[in-house]
C-alpha cells in the first residue's frame, strides 16, 4: 500500500481535524501518501481530492470542526453512487481509506468493504459517544464541556429567578451526554433515552424539591429521551403539576469549539493507529479506546451492538440531588 486517503463524513465532532492530523503525519511516518477527500461521500462520489503531506495539517490541532468539511450524500446511499465513488479511488490511486464519523459513515464503509473490496478503517468521531467498542468518541469530551459550561450559566439564572429549567442537549436515541452533564451540573433530574420517562414522576420529584426547600431545579434532557424532547417533556409534567419553568435546547452549540484536551490526545491517538492498522492490512474495524488501551472492534459490532449507559452514575445522580 502507497497511497491512502482520509475523509470525515456526518456530522462534525470537535477532534475531527486531531485526526487528521494524526492520519497524515503517521503515514509519512510510514512512508505513505494520503489524499484528502473534501466533503465525506459526497466528496468521493465528486472527486474533490487533494493531497496531505505533514505542513498542510500543521496549526489545524486546536480547530473544531473538520478543515476536510462533511456532509450527508443521498447519492451514495444508491449502488450507482458507490460504484461512482469507487471509480474516483481508482483512478486517484487510492488503496485504502480512513474514514472519521459516527454509525452513518461507518456503514457507508462497510458498503465499500463489501462491494469493491476497499480497505477502510473507521475512527469514532461523534459527540454522541453511541459507538460500541470504544469508551470515548472523539467531540464527546468537549461537548459535555461545552453544554456543562451553559447549564452552570444557566443555574445562576435559575437561582435568581426561582425557577426550573428544562435543558435539552443532543445525542440522537443515546444519553451519553445528558448523563455526563447531568451528574456533573448537579441536575435534579436527568432524562435519557434508555430508561423510560414518567412525566408524573418527574413532576413530583420537582415538587417533593420544592417542599424540601429548594427554589430551583435543572432537569436535563436527552433529545431522544422524550417525545417532543424538553418541550414535550414539560406540557407532559404540567398535566400533573403547575410548575414556574423554561426551556433551553443547546442544539449545535455543542458541535463547535476548540477540542479538550481529552478529545485531541485521544484522536491523535486513534488516528495514528487507523494508518497503522490500515498499512499492516487490517480492514473493516473500528479503531478505539477501552480501558486506557486501544482497541480493534468491527465496524459490524460497532454501529450494531448497543453500547450501555452507565446506570450507576444515574443512580448516584439520583442520591446527590436530594
Amino acid at each position: 500500500m502507497k497511497r491512502i486517503g482520509v475523509l470525515t463524513s456526518g456530522g462534525d465532532a470537535p477532534g475531527m481535524n486531531a485526526a487528521i492530523r494524526a492520519v497524515v503525519r503517521q503515514a509519512a511516518m510510514l512512508g505513505l501518501e494520503v489524499i484528502g477527500v473534501r466533503r465525506g461521500y459526497a466528496g468521493l462520489i465528486q472527486g474533490e481530492f487533494l493531497p496531505l503531506g505533514p505542513r498542510d495539517v500543521a496549526n489545524i490541532l486546536q480547530r473544531g470542526g473538520t478543515v476536510l468539511l462533511t456532509a450527508r450524500s443521498q447519492a451514495f446511499m444508491t449502488q450507482e453512487g458507490r460504484e461512482k465513488a469507487y471509480q474516483k479511488l481508482t483512478e486517484a490511486g487510492i488503496e485504502g481509506l480512513v474514514a472519521i464519523g459516527g454509525d452513518g459513515t461507518f456503514r457507508g464503509a462497510m458498503r465499500l468493504i463489501e462491494e469493491f473490496r476497499i480497505p477502510v478503517v473507521g475512527v469514532p468521531g461523534t459527540i454522541d459517544n453511541d459507538l460500541y467498542g470504544t469508551d470515548y468518541t472523539i467531540g464527546f469530551d468537549t461537548a459535555v464541556n461545552t453544554a456543562l459550561e451553559a447549564i452552570d450559566r444557566i443555574r445562576d439564572t435559575a437561582a435568581s429567578h426561582e425557577r426550573v429549567f428544562l435543558i435539552e442537549v443532543m445525542g440522537r436515541n443515546a444519553g451519553f451526554i445528558a448523563l455526563d452533564v447531568g451528574l456533573a451540573g448537579g441536575a435534579e433530574v436527568i432524562a435519557v433515552p434508555e430508561v423510560p420517562v414518567d412525566p408524573k414522576s418527574v413532576a413530583e420529584g420537582l415538587l417533593e424539591s420544592q417542599r424540601r426547600g429548594k427554589t430551583s431545579s435543572i432537569v436535563v434532557v436527552a433529545e431522544g429521551a422524550y417525545p417532543g424532547g424538553a418541550e414535550g417533556l414539560l406540557r407532559a409534567i404540567r398535566s400533573y403539576a403547575e410548575v414556574e419553568a423554561r426551556v433551553t435546547v443547546l442544539g449545535h452549540i455543542q458541535r463547535g469549539g476548540s477540542p479538550t484536551a481529552k478529545d485531541r490526545i485521544l484522536a491523535s491517538r486513534l488516528g495514528a493507529m487507523a494508518v497503522e492498522a490500515l498499512s499492516g492490512g487490517t480492514s473493516g474495524v473500528m479503531v478505539g479506546e477501552v480501558e486506557g488501551e486501544v482497541e480493534l472492534t468491527p465496524l459490524k459490532d460497532a454501529v450494531e451492538r448497543k453500547k450501555d449507559i452507565n446506570r450507576a452514575l444515574l443512580d448516584l445522580a439520583r442520591v446527590l440531588s436530594i
